[in-house]
């Protein structure tokens, strides 16, 4: 039942997703990561990860959504025609690629693991304390480095929400 419920969440995240993609609205693109998200969340109650499904909830479908919105409100983005950037579009199918076939080697290379092989494993528990302790020791520099983006990301909105005087001419 729960491999039921699995394949159904993943294949409405996976939908959402692709909605964000290729949809040209960019609210309801926004809605639809809303969507993705809340999706995600419930792969993590079938994994019995209460807490990260809540966190994935409170603080990315619900203020950083709010957020996109709010740019995407700030910056009054105007639907139009979009030129299509061929040398970038390439190049992004290409990192793609190579990535996608990266991902698939390791996988193949790894093994599937037996089930005596996973009852080996010592599960650390999924309380706070543990979440906490890990998030400070083991997964400190890459918390760091998404601060960072997330920084220059802030940093990149409020460039692009300034109206500058004279870009008129250029267009």
């Amino acid at each position: 039942m729960a491999a039921l419920f699995f394949y159904i969440f993943s294949t409405f995240t996976v939908a959402s997703a692709l909605a964000v993609v290729f949809n040209k609205n960019t609210v309801a693109s926004a809605l639809a990561l809303l969507m993705s998200l809340v999706g995600v969340a419930s792969i993590f109650v079938l994994l019995d990860a209460f807490l990260l499904a809540a966190l994935m909830v409170f603080v990315y479908a619900g203020a950083v959504v709010a957020l996109f919105l709010f740019i995407v409100m700030l910056l009054d983005v105007q639907g139009g025609v979009r030129k299509p950037f061929k040398k970038i579009t390439i190049a992004s199918s290409g990192i793609a690629l190579v990535l996608l076939a990266l991902g698939l080697y390791s996988f193949w290379k790894s093994g599937a693991q037996t089930t005596a092989e996973l009852g080996q494993i010592v599960p650390v528990g999924a309380t706070l304390k543990n979440y906490g302790e890990l998030l400070f020791t083991t997964y400190l520099l890459p918390v760091q480095i998404v601060g960072f983006l997330l920084l220059i990301a802030m940093l990149g909105v409020i460039v692009l929400s300034k109206k500058f005087e004279g870009l008129e001419d250029i267009k």
